[in-house]
């Protein structure tokens, strides 16, 4: 467990909701800062933007090594990809000035030290690194000397992969690190989400465990907090606009709102570890079965099998006590349908 912004992240906490809004301002800071607003008034516990510039993310290149040739940015070459995504340099003090005012807690992805350098100075309460990032171990090394909290995702990464990444929080100091279990397609299919190997990511390596979902549904999220994802991260947009490259795979208002809802309630559902029975079944105990007379007897009668029933509802004994109660004696007369308790038993001296 570690503390991002006062919020408390890890198990034995509500899972935490990151709402990542990548290249979804569109190249217009008041659509980014109406989109944190957004995430805010939606329930999200966190807002997350992504820090580089083209320059510091690739090559202006159109070499064919530079070239997307298929996948949903078929078409684009890398630095004209990032040129169209990227969040200025120059908007990040605006941006977490205004999340500071609206109570927001906004955090990045970090692509070079440029990045980290800048988020440092403006006292991110965390940073995140990107599966595409997760080997750059000079990054992260950087990243975790910083002393803030660490989201890694693990999208393509094996497990020799993820352990060098973990080790270089370690040796920084750092253990405040959770790692998303992330698919890297755009979008995820739902049926290969593989969410199931969250748990077996957590028990290798003794960390907090979420879900980064690149999914069109909010289905996987809620799965993976029932297998006891700590953090959701979710692609995120203010409208139906196409307003970038992830626009796709981001998901509306309504759908964050019942994203939060969902998670929450997950979360709420899988708290008990041992059996305890809800308050509220207590009224319906009355509809379990139990025994009762189907024969009216006289006082002094022996009770036969054929006398008694186990019915519902369930004011008599218990079913359990069936056969005992054959051959007792009734202390009163009796009708049909009149429970059987210990009131109409003939007591044994």
């Amino acid at each position: 467990m570690f503390t991002v912004a006062n919020r408390k992240v890890g198990l034995g906490h509500k899972p935490f909701i990151i709402a990542e809004v990548s290249a979804n301002h569109g190249g217009s800071i008041q659509r980014a800062k109406d989109t944190i607003l957004a995430a805010k008034k939606s329930g999200a516990d966190a807002v997350k933007i992504q820090t580089y510039t083209p320059d510091t993310m690739t090559l202006n290149s159109k070499k064919p090594d530079f070239l997307i040739n298929d996948g949903l940015w078929k078409g684009y070459d890398l630095y004209q990809l990032y040129k169209e995504a990227y969040t200025p340099f120059e908007w990040h003090k605006e941006l977490f000035n205004y999340s500071k005012l609206h109570n927001v807690i906004l955090f990045s992805t970090p692509f070079d030290e440029t990045a980290v350098d800048l988020l440092h100075s403006l006292d991110v309460p965390a940073f995140k690194i990107a599966s595409f990032e997760m080997t750059d171990l000079h990054l992260i090394e950087y990243a975790a000397s910083k002393g803030k909290p660490l989201f890694i995702s693990t999208g393509m990464s094996n497990l020799d992969e993820i352990g060098d990444a973990l080790e270089c929080c370690y040796r920084n100091g750092n253990r405040d690190v959770l790692l998303f279990h992330c698919i890297s397609n755009y979008p995820a299919d739902l049926r290969t989400s593989h969410i199931g190997d969250m748990s077996y990511i957590a028990k290798q390596f003794k960390v907090e465990i979420g879900l980064s979902d690149h999914t069109t549904s909010n289905l996987a999220s809620v799965i993976a907090v029932a297998k006891g994802a700590s953090a959701i991260e979710k692609h995120f947009k203010l409208d139906k606009q196409d307003c970038g490259p992830d626009s796709s795979f981001s998901i509306l208002p309504d759908q964050l709102k019942s994203l939060c809802i969902d998670c929450e309630n997950a979360y709420e559902a899988i708290k008990s570890s041992q059996l305890k029975r809800e308050t509220s079944e207590l009224n319906n105990k009355k509809f379990r079965r139990s025994l009762y007379f189907v024969n009216a007897l006289p006082k002094g009668k022996v009770i036969s099998a054929n006398d008694i029933r186990r019915v519902r509802p369930g004011f008599g004994l218990a079913p359990k006590y069936f056969d005992w109660v054959v051959g007792q004696t009734v202390n009163t007369d009796v009708e049909f349908g009149d429970a059987v308790t210990l009131d109409v038993l003939q007591k044994n001296e």
